[in-house]
């Protein structure tokens, strides 16, 4: 077992000054990457902006069919104007998403879990890089367990996958998943989140917490904020516009969408908060908006 009782705290993370290694490339991080990953980075992360809003809907893969996902050949194509990444499973991806949707897709590549388990955290490399290259993927993603009792596994899991990346530039997302035992403070999202980044992922995505600004400020790679629950409207745009507020590259909404009784209406608002600066309120406003404008036509 490490050491750890003369382990100082971390506590200069000087939240005040800019990532240093940026010049060249816009995707923090990604400075030194070749061409093709940063090519895939591009169409993940808004140039303009250096942001990206992300739409999660892989849940079918261990909750089975959602409420608000019954019927993803219908939900899709309605969203995909608004969004930036579709993150989903091959089988969804190819099923419900029309190839003449040019969006940037992140694959999930890791499964093995089910809802019929009290154990989520046991899973396999499901998809390998051929099939990630031939579906045209812009990254694989890969649920990795930091502090689970899979966290060997999963590591495992993330590293075969990066390795793979690397072969063929393929960026790797790293999501840093929580169990329901597992803590989620900014003490464990900076140990995870930088765990995750040095094994080599090109992004993390991962949950709001207290100290955010410091958890952003110690992963050298763009964090992604990960929607969670359902919330109402505002709430999620008040998340949305606090994370980016605090250095986060992004988004990535899945339930505050999909779970909305106006998802495309929340989508389009989600991207003003992202890529516009919109405020909270002002992007609360604009969906209110937005869904009286939808009633009266």
């Amino acid at each position: 077992m490490a050491d750890l009782d003369g382990l100082k705290v971390a506590k200069d993370y000087h939240t005040d000054v800019p990532f240093a290694n940026n010049r060249g490339f816009f995707v923090k991080g990604a400075n030194s990457l070749e061409w093709g990953m940063k090519k895939h980075l591009a169409h993940i992360f808004n140039p303009n902006s250096g942001n990206t809003v992300m739409f999660a809907f892989d849940h079918g893969y261990f909750m089975g069919s959602t409420a608000g996902l019954e019927r993803l050949d219908l939900l899709l194509p309605q969203l995909a104007p608004y969004i930036d990444v579709f993150m989903g499973t091959r089988g969804a991806l190819r099923d419900c998403v029309p190839p003449e949707i040019t969006k940037a897709i992140a694959l999930r590549t890791t499964s093995g879990s089910s809802m019929l388990q009290a154990d989520l955290s046991h899973e396999v490399i499901a998809v390998d890089v051929e099939d990630a290259i031939r579906m045209n993927a812009d990254c694989m993603a890969v649920q990795t367990f930091i502090g689970g009792d899979g966290q060997l596994s999963s590591i495992d899991n993330l590293s075969r996958t990066i390795n793979a990346g690397f072969r063929y530039s393929i960026p790797t997302l790293g999501v840093c998943a929580v169990g329901k035992d597992m803590e989620r403070t900014g003490r464990y999202f900076k140990l995870a989140t930088r765990i995750i980044a040095e094994m080599g992922v090109q992004m993390v995505k991962t949950y709001d917490c207290e100290d955010f600004e410091e958890v952003v400020a110690a992963c050298p790679v763009p964090i992604v904020v990960a929607g969670g629950k359902k919330l109402p409207e505002r709430d999620a745009l008040h998340m949305a516009y606090d994370v980016i507020r605090k250095g986060a590259h992004g988004v990535d909404m899945g339930r505050n969408i999909f779970q909305s009784a106006y998802p495309v209406e929340m989508a389009q608002a989600i991207g003003k908060v992202v890529h516009e600066g919109y405020t909270d309120d002002q992007a609360y406003e604009f969906l209110q908006d937005m869904i009286s404008d939808a009633a009266k036509a």
